[in-house]
């Protein structure tokens, strides 16, 4: 048996930041210094030579803030949740996180001969802490906890891997968990996931209420970017890269091409002509 949360950690590799999300609030050891359970830092993210998955985001969540990755198919929410577990090594960039993981894929691994009761007190042994059946049960749970994993149906399966992932203490991170959940059991979750007091990163394409989350936008379509071509860059370039809402930027020449997301390209021009930055074109 494979556990859905292996340890992962990369090397700082240098790269434009882009911060998508820093809270305002959270545990801190003294005025402004913010002690994040789980930090990316300047991630990217592809597979072999393909297109980037996910490239320069930075996103920091304290203990006892839930996250809420928005975006359509394609934008890289199920890619960063794997990275932030610690399942997929990024190709850039640097994570650090809590001890203590729980991880719920979309869909949960077939084949795992354990019983659903023997498969929680393995996890819940391996971080420490009591396993939790109390918690199954809230789920309403209909299957024989004693049967091995694989003849559960894909719901009660569904609602163990959630357990396994709210035993751990430092991180929840949930993918797509309302999924074949009635609204009943989705309500218990609901409650379960806002009071674990671990910090907790999840996608949700359902919208359901989460008292006090913060949302992150990830991957707009092509549609969605503005490309500003600059002259006269020179030393701006740094500065420009790292303007909010710039996705990247490629010198050509003595200027450079800059693609920025719709809505921030007002202010990334005003601060380009600020930096003596000349505009050649702006076009989406």
């Amino acid at each position: 048996m494979s556990l859905p949360h292996p340890s992962v950690r990369c090397p700082p590799t240098p790269n434009s930041t882009r911060v998508l999300y820093k809270p305002s609030t959270g545990p801190h050891l003294g005025p402004g210094i913010i002690t994040p359970v789980v930090r990316l830092d300047r991630i990217g993210k592809r597979y072999g030579r393909g297109p980037w998955v996910l490239r320069d985001l930075s996103l920091d969540v304290p203990r006892g803030e839930v996250v809420v990755l928005r975006g359509g198919n394609g934008s890289g929410k199920s890619t960063l949740l794997r990275v932030a577990a610690g399942v997929t090594a990024p190709t850039t960039g640097r994570v650090t996180r809590g001890a203590s993981v729980g991880y719920a894929p979309e869909r949960f691994p077939t084949g795992v001969r354990l019983s659903a009761r023997d498969y929680l007190r393995r996890l819940a042994a391996v971080r420490g802490v009591p396993a939790r059946w109390d918690l199954v049960e809230a789920l309403n749970f209909a299957g024989d906890p004693d049967a091995p994993m694989a003849t559960l149906s894909k719901g009660n399966a569904q609602k163990v891997a959630l357990v396994q992932a709210l035993q751990a203490t430092d991180l929840l991170v949930l993918d797509e968990p309302w999924a074949g959940l009635d609204a009943a059991t989705g309500a218990v979750l609901g409650e379960l996931v806002t009071s674990a007091g671990a910090a907790v990163l999840l996608t949700d394409h359902h919208g359901h209420e989460l008292p006090g989350a913060r949302e992150v936008h990830l991957g707009e379509a092509r549609g969605g970017v503005v490309v500003i071509e600059l002259d006269r860059v020179g030393e701006a370039f740094s500065l420009i890269e790292a303007l909010e809402g710039v996705s990247s930027v490629r010198s050509v020449g003595s200027g450079a091409r800059v693609e920025v997301r719709v809505g921030h390209s007002d202010g990334v021009l005003v601060e380009a002509l600020r930096l003596g930055c000349s505009v050649r074109s702006v076009r989406s």
